[in-house]
């Protein structure tokens, strides 16, 4: 049987696609609401699989044309990340015949396309012994650039596998700061086993954390399916468990910026060396007292924000290296207004973070943040 589904989501759509013509479906994918009304057209499909908002013609759109210009009644099922009561109901009006809040397993999607075309589940639709066979389709694209100079031999590959078999929806740009070891090499032949899901951005020479972000967001705003986009360490200090709750955090709220923060409270495992420790509560004070706002932790490498954040505040170089994040602060106070600023980010309590041995900061530079602070005070 013939499956047409339209997202403006490659990864998303790739996913559903690659699942369902692994149980036995013909599929047939649009990334937008025009060609999914002209392969409807052309293919004839025995069911339809839309999400609402795409370009060029909309989920609605798409459901007028095949339910009043064409008169059928093909089986349709909106899959969706809009939870609304009001826009659910009125996708039932407009003709669904179910429909799929995201995020959902693609294990999920197997079962609700069988149920309406009438079809028996069998064992092997679910038992195919591979991982990238199920996950969750996600209700935003999200972007994350992480940052690598030599991880050659730290860099977790196997974690960062695993998170994107079990997470469709992500994508992960490694941007190679001009490592001088194997950290390339390493970086190119995993973005070959998931090549949908990852992308390296090369650096020729290495200017440091800062300029490695900055070039990573830009280059990943050109994706237009990405919602939002943020950024996290390469030794995963950060696990990808709190960086989940910060994108649902920013996606269940009208915040624009989600900060993930180290403080030490009940439930939470945070480990730091004693001496970084110290120097980090008094940069921090610094901090509080530059920004003029009450933040914990500006510096953990934790953060994911709206794409218009990037699109206004990351077109000029950094001040500095490393304490880049004090800037992306400031450049949102000046942007937005001091007043209406704090009401745009979030600080949210981290449930782990491990500080992890090698560490390119260098107590000289732990140091020498106290001078760059008073040149980013004195710039903004």
């Amino acid at each position: 049987m013939r499956i047409l589904t339209a997202d403006d989501q490659p990864i998303i759509l790739k996913s559903i696609k690659h699942k369902l013509e692994q149980v036995g479906f013909d599929v047939i994918a649009a990334t937008n609401g025009l060609d999914a009304i002209e392969m409807f057209d052309i293919n004839n499909p025995d069911l339809v699989i839309l999400d609402l908002n795409m370009p060029q013609k909309s989920g609605f759109e798409v459901m007028e044309y095949i339910r009043v210009t064409k008169k059928s009644r093909v089986p349709i099922i909106v899959m969706s990340g809009n939870d609304e009561e009001t826009v659910i109901v009125e996708a039932f009006e407009a003709g669904a015949d179910d429909y799929i809040e995201k995020p959902v397993g693609l294990n999920e999607v197997v079962v609700r396309v069988k149920k309406l075309l009438k079809m028996s589940l069998k064992s092997e639709d679910f038992k195919k012994g591979e991982k990238k066979d199920s996950g969750i389709l996600q209700k935003n694209g999200v972007g994350v650039v992480i940052p690598c100079y030599n991880e050659e031999e730290r860099l977790k590959t196997g974690e960062f596998a695993n998170f994107l078999e079990n997470n469709r929806g992500y994508l992960l740009s490694f941007v190679n700061d001009g490592s001088t070891d194997g950290t390339l090499d390493v970086l190119n032949k995993f973005q070959k086993q998931y090549p949908d899901s990852i992308k390296i951005f090369n650096c020729p020479q290495n200017g440091g954390k800062a300029e490695a972000v900055r070039l990573g967001m830009i280059d990943l705003l050109q994706d237009p399916s990405l919602d939002y986009l943020g950024f996290l360490d390469a030794d995963l200090s950060t696990n990808f468990q709190d960086f989940e709750d910060l994108v649902k955090t920013l996606s269940g709220s009208e915040y624009k910026l989600v900060a993930g923060s180290r403080i030490q409270r009940i439930g939470a495992s945070i480990f730091r060396q004693s001496s970084r420790g110290i120097i980090s509560k008094t940069v921090n004070w610094i901090i509080r007292k530059i920004l003029g706002m009450e933040f914990q932790d500006t510096q953990c490498g934790a953060k994911v924000m709206r794409r218009e954040v990037v699109e206004n505040l990351f077109n000029e170089p950094f001040l500095t290296r490393w304490i880049f994040d004090v800037e992306i602060f400031l450049r949102m106070k000046n942007f937005y207004g001091a007043d209406k600023v704090q009401t745009m980010i979030c600080e949210q309590p981290l449930k782990r973070w491990v500080h992890e041995d090698g560490s390119k900061l260098s107590m000289k530079d732990s140091i020498q943040i106290i001078g760059q602070l008073l040149q980013i005070a004195i710039k903004y």
